[in-house]
């Protein structure tokens, strides 16, 4: 197990450093105007190249990325240059940080409560009423532009239950669309998945014999079905997870929470170029540590997954 848990770790950091390397060297082709707000016109071209050459933005790539990583390591994101002029990032982002937070626990809990109850559902009444409505939900969410369906929450239901508008963190009713709005893609894809799992389960010889023996059903399901089914979502999980937490961007900026995604819009528009990057690494970081921990994840479910070199692969 240490030595899959080495494997999985080694392979997760090489790809954050390819990520990271990545969005910086891009980052790099935006427009210079990013880098100095909105004097850039007021600045001669001498003075514009001084004030490159003072961030170290006129040194060959690779010198600015290795100032980058020795930057990164002592936990240093860079400063704001439009957003907050130079506030540090990591100043910028700290108070934003507990409403992602909030928002993605309290939506991921939402999601696997109701999305296992509907999947499992719909698995056990294959064909009939739940699982035809399921679907159609499943559907729903997936064919339909999440801005689409989302804006119109917003714009109705905040009318009919009587709901603020936009967000206010005193208020507390002005919390509940937002959290029923970032769960509705998890709801659909938990249930789309458990009710996949759980009906191959019940199609294979195994379940066919317990049920031909007399076996409860209840004792079936629980014990083989919803148990093995159970597995190869495992390590969806901590991504989904993970990605909920960092919070939902469009939802963000749609009920003017103060949380990274509705700062990450925000600061785009803006053309702050170290916010961007910070932002954005940020958000790939949380999608890595969450793939890595679903690997684990599947590790200790499955005792199937070979954890040696040379006893086969997932």
């Amino acid at each position: 197990m240490t030595k899959y848990v080495l494997k999985r770790l080694g392979q997760s950091l090489v790809t954050l450093f390819i990520v990271v390397s990545v969005v910086f060297l891009l980052m790099r082709l935006l427009p210079l105007e990013g880098y100095f707000g909105d004097g850039y016109d007021k600045l001669t071209p001498e003075q514009r190249t001084a004030a490159l050459q003072r961030m170290g933005l006129l040194d060959p790539w690779y010198t600015q990325l290795g100032r980058f990583y020795l930057n990164l390591l002592k936990g240093d994101l860079g400063t704001s240059i439009i957003y907050r002029r130079d506030v540090p990032v990591l100043e910028v982002i700290r108070p934003r940080i507990p409403y992602s937070m909030y928002f993605g626990i309290a939506a991921t809990l939402l999601s696997l409560i109701f999305g296992l109850a509907l999947g499992i559902a719909m698995a056990r009444k294959k064909g009939r009423t739940v699982d035809k409505v399921g679907t159609g939900y499943i559907v729903l969410i997936n064919a339909v532009p999440s801005a689409v369906y989302l804006l119109f929450i917003q714009l109705y239901l905040t009318s009919f239950f009587s709901l603020p508008l936009l967000f206010d963190r005193y208020q507390f009713k002005s919390w509940i669309l937002p959290t029923i709005s970032l769960s509705l893609g998890g709801i659909a894809g938990y249930a789309m998945w458990i009710r996949r799992y759980m009906v191959d389960e019940l199609n294979k010889d195994y379940i066919k014999l317990a049920m031909s023996k007399g076996l409860p059903e209840k004792k079936i399901m629980v014990r083989h079905v919803m148990r093995n089914a159970f597995v190869p979502m495992a390590q969806y999980l901590p991504a989904a997870i993970l990605s909920t937490i960092s919070g939902s961007i469009y939802i963000e900026s749609l009920y003017s929470i103060p949380g990274m995604g509705g700062l990450l819009v925000d600061v785009i528009q803006r053309q702050d170029n170290p916010m961007v990057q910070a932002l954005v690494l940020i958000f790939s970081s949380i999608g890595i540590v969450g793939l890595f921990l679903g690997d684990i994840l599947m590790a200790i479910f499955d005792p199937r997954i070979k954890l040696v070199k040379g006893e086969g692969a997932r």
